[in-house]
């Protein structure tokens, strides 16, 4: 059965309409927008998703990507304010916020803004020294993103961040850069030293010093108790000599014996203690000693209330053996309390 003339024209009014609908029927990826152009003129944008144009009419014009994306600046020859030559270069990031305006005020976005991006490098880092150029990259950088962020703004693009990659002097610079910083740490190490050793030297002299006073301050206190010591033993002494001399106006003979032994017994004393007295000759007799310390003895008693001393002298001591002949003179004690004209 053959196909008439209606059949063939239903046929292609359907097919037809098929092409219309497709045609019609637009889908947009996450991502991106679509521009809509009526008759070549702005219209509408097309969100993400699935979305009807009129066939015939209305077509789709540019095809944006919102996403961040990021765009390569190449390396580039900069003079430094101190007449330094570097070369640089760079990495942009940006977005795309209103894709009519970047679809329709300019042309050839990613290369306006890399040639921007360019240009600002060579401002900005020409206004600076090197050592301040080396030193401050974060500081270009926010200068940088702030001045092409500023340019970029009717363009309905948003950059986001601008950061400087590398940043390479010449090789003589990089070399006298080197030589420079090695003698400012050896002017540094130098500095430190000499700082170090003044440090020591002070701290020696406040020590010195220190113990000086301390010696001084000790010296002191020792001679002041030293005359302390000296000025009681002569208060004692006096003292001693005012009782005895006291008992000797009263007529008490035995006060005189007491003060003479004792000397005589610190003599015998200070010889004994002698370093260099290997051998002593004393002209005296053990009785005589022994005389004396009786004396001292009933004294003792007669001060400390064991009743009075007693009245008999002490003997005196036997005279000493001629020898040869000759007449040797008799020993006297001094503690004898009988008078020397009973011995002639």
């Amino acid at each position: 059965m053959g196909l008439g003339g209606f059949d063939i024209v239903v046929i292609a009014l359907v097919i037809l309409a098929i092409l219309i609908l497709f045609a019609a029927i637009k889908t947009v990826p996450q991502g991106y927008r679509y521009t809509v152009e009526r008759f070549g003129r702005y219209t509408r944008t097309l969100e993400p998703g699935l979305s009807l144009i009129t066939p015939f009419i209305e077509r789709i014009g540019v095809r944006m990507n919102v996403m961040e994306q990021v765009l390569d600046i190449p390396t580039q020859e900069v003079i430094t304010k101190d007449n330094a030559s570097v070369s640089a270069d760079a990495v942009a990031f940006y977005q795309v916020l209103n894709p009519a305006q970047a679809a329709y005020q300019i042309s050839n976005l990613e290369n306006a803004i890399q040639n921007l991006t360019m240009t600002n490098i060579r401002s900005v880092m020409g206004s600076m020294d090197l050592d301040e150029l080396l030193s401050n990259r974060e500081v270009i950088n926010e200068r940088l993103l702030r001045v092409v962020d500023e340019a970029v703004g009717p363009w309905g693009i948003k950059v986001t961040r601008v950061e400087i990659k590398d940043i390479q002097p010449p090789a003589d610079l990089v070399e006298s850069m080197g030589r420079q910083m090695k003698a400012e740490r050896e002017k540094r190490a130098q500095i430190l030293e000499a700082e170090g050793s003044r440090s020591a030297q002070i701290l020696r002299a406040e020590g010195a010093k220190q113990a000086a006073v301390l010696k001084a301050e000790g010296e002191r206190e020792a001679a002041f108790r030293e005359a302390e010591a000296r000025e009681r033993l002569a208060e004692a002494e006096a003292k001693a000599t005012q009782v005895v001399s006291e008992a000797i106006a009263a007529g008490d003979v035995q006060a005189i014996n007491y003060f003479v032994a004792q000397k005589y017994t610190e003599a015998l004393v200070e010889i004994g203690r002698a370093t260099n007295a290997k051998i002593v000759l004393m002209p005296l007799e053990a009785s005589s000693i022994i005389g004396s310390l009786g004396g001292i003895g009933a004294i003792a008693k007669e001060v400390f209330g064991d009743g009075p001393a007693p009245t008999q002298p002490p003997r005196p001591p036997a005279p000493p053996r001629p020898q040869g002949g000759s007449r040797t003179t008799p020993a006297v004690s001094p503690f004898n309390t009988t008078s020397s004209s009973s011995e002639t």
